[in-house]
């Protein structure tokens, strides 16, 4: 329901049959039929939201959770789940040598002035509690992810080890009956395996490396155990998710599935509740917005963000369309960040488009605009890479850009989940996903990129990965570069020369986890006004607000950690 809309609509009435009025965007409280009244009413059932029941619900509060999709876990579910919180308790057992201070100090360089520094403070602050809460309360477990590096690990107060965490392992027999409720994995793991987000990196390098061929050993070995245990193992966004609903459910907590948020309920300037499209749901203490970003809204992106733009380039639930922030929007909130998004180059495969990690940082691949140029380090953090391809865009196309390959680097490594020595599908040739060529030239020709231009600038490339040093993009300069790499390369794992025909070129364009901006918030999680003041019993977390994280990116799992931590904050101050 967009602004300029027609004011006064005509809603379908409750399952009772009753109207409901909708005048200049807000509900009528006298002609709402309330479907029920709670202490707080949370929108969305992704991590934000989840989280924020379960404190609201531990905290002696009644809680509704309402969920748009027939599903619940949102984007989460969907997610290799890192989760970026520094100094909670996961990694202070694990060694990690981290501190408040260093991890102020790193947060600070990251972010810049763009998010206030009370709002950093409270993540950082509540982050540590919020993760030993939820530990308490449901059967989640988390796991160090060592050795994946915070993005910027030169800067002051990051760590090259990293401060990721991701959940451990559950089992979905735990959800009973909801377990058939859960939002699939944006990729399905391979049957009979139990992997970690942890165990991608190795599992690139299985047929190349031991360690990779052991891990990948580990993989079939826990599934195996799983199987014959008859349990239904989840890892990643999976266990996530589920271990949160096992949460709520052993809290009483309902969750409404097929229930989207139309709008909220506005009574002398505080929100009082949520419309439905079956009623009106009443909030005695407040409501909590957690209802994910508008990346699957395509005038949404048109209005805010750069072009060219697409929602067939996310990754994100397919649900999230901005309905918090438009409803946000009309009770009066101001918004943030809303040209920014958590970026990935993407490659447009049919059906779901595929979100590049490793593939663009392996050594053998380099990445080239339409002048057949490179332009960026290919092994920076994904957000970084797209913030490029639309710096350098308008003068310098590169959307799409093209991610060059050659046999030997499909001969050693895992692509996506395409094993090394086995053909790209059909339909990504189809669907001008892939090229393959014989030559360079041919290669370029079919591309329409200028031939010399990609044989001088893969001759160039080449010279550097016989160095070792990248004198253009100083790729392999930070301890970032070398996570997704093969360490059987000398002298610098990113690099290896491209020399072995046939030679690929994917497309790749501006992918995304989801978008960022969203309701500004507070330390405390409630929601503002452009002038500061704050609108009463209206708060946000996740995608539904302002990313703490400004226009950068921590570290792995910078979507899910602040989303989780604003959720709680939320839930302790309604």
């Amino acid at each position: 329901m967009d602004a300029d809309l027609t004011r006064r609509q005509l809603l379908r009435g409750s399952a009772a049959g009753v109207g409901l009025a909708v005048t200049a965007g807000l509900a009528s409280p006298a002609a709402a039929a309330p479907l029920g009244e709670y202490d707080v009413v949370v929108v969305g059932s992704g991590a934000a939201g989840m989280t924020a029941a379960l404190t609201a619900a531990k905290r002696g509060l009644s809680v509704v959770v309402l969920e748009k999709a027939p599903t619940f876990g949102g984007s989460a579910a969907r997610s290799g789940a890192g989760i970026w919180i520094p100094n909670n308790q996961v990694l202070l057992a694990a060694g990690v040598p981290d501190t408040p201070a260093k991890a102020a100090q790193y947060l600070a360089a990251v972010v810049g002035p763009d998010v206030p520094a009370a709002r950093q403070d409270a993540f950082l602050r509540h982050g540590p509690a919020m993760l030993s809460f939820v530990m308490a309360n449901s059967p989640l477990r988390f796991r160090f992810m060592d050795g994946y590096s915070d993005y910027y690990p030169e800067l002051p107060g990051g760590l090259p080890g990293g401060r990721s965490i991701e959940p451990d392992v559950l089992d979905g027999r735990l959800l009973g009956a909801e377990l058939a409720n859960l939002n699939p994995p944006y990729l399905a793991t391979p049957a009979g395996l139990v992997v970690f987000s942890a165990d991608y990196k190795w599992l690139n390098l299985a047929l190349v490396n031991a360690k990779g061929a052991a891990v990948a050993a580990e993989c079939l070995a826990r599934g195996t155990a799983a199987a014959l245990a008859g349990q239904k193992p989840l890892t990643m966004g999976q266990s996530l998710a589920a271990g949160l609903r096992v949460g709520l459910l052993r809290a009483n907590v309902p969750v409404l599935l097929n229930t989207p948020l139309v709008d909220l309920n506005v009574e002398d300037g505080a929100v009082t509740g949520v419309l439905t499209p079956t009623g009106l749901v009443r909030a005695r203490r407040g409501v909590i917005v957690g209802s994910g970003g508008f990346e699957h809204n395509a005038a949404m992106r048109a209005q805010y963000q750069r072009q060219p733009i697409g929602t067939d380039w996310t990754v994100g639930a397919k649900e999230n369309t901005g309905d918090g922030h438009r409803a946000g929007q009309r009770a009066g909130a101001a918004l943030d960040l809303m040209d920014d998004a958590w970026w990935g180059p993407a490659i447009p495969t049919p059906g779901d488009p595929y979100f590049c990690l490793a593939e663009r940082t392996l050594p053998g691949g380099l990445i080239v605009n339409q002048a057949g140029q490179r332009f960026v380090n290919e092994a920076a953090p994904y957000s970084d890479v797209v913030h490029t391809m639309y710096d350098k865009n308008p003068t310098a196309p590169d959307i799409p850009a093209w991610l060059i390959v050659d046999q030997n680097y499909r001969n050693r490594y895992l692509f996506r989940d395409i094993a090394p020595l086995l053909p790209f599908p059909d339909a990504w040739y189809a669907a001008g996903a892939v090229f393959k060529a014989s030559t360079l030239p041919d290669l370029a020709t079919r591309i329409g990129v200028p031939a010399a231009a990609l044989k001088s600038t893969v001759d160039r490339f080449n010279g550097f990965a016989r160095s070792g040093v990248d004198t253009e993009f100083r790729r392999g300069a930070s301890a970032y570069d070398h996570y997704y790499t093969d360490p059987a390369v000398t002298p610098n794992s990113c690099l290896a020369p491209l020399a072995s025909a046939p030679y690929y070129a994917l497309r790749l364009v501006p992918g995304d986890l989801g978008t960022k901006g969203g309701m500004r918030t507070d330390a405390r999680a409630r929601v503002l006004r452009p002038d500061g003041s704050v609108i009463r019993g209206l708060y946000a977390a996740g995608n539904a607000s302002a990313a703490v994280m400004g226009h950068s990116y921590a570290g792995a799992g910078s979507t899910i950690g602040p989303a989780m931590t604003f959720g709680y904050i939320a839930a302790n101050d309604v």
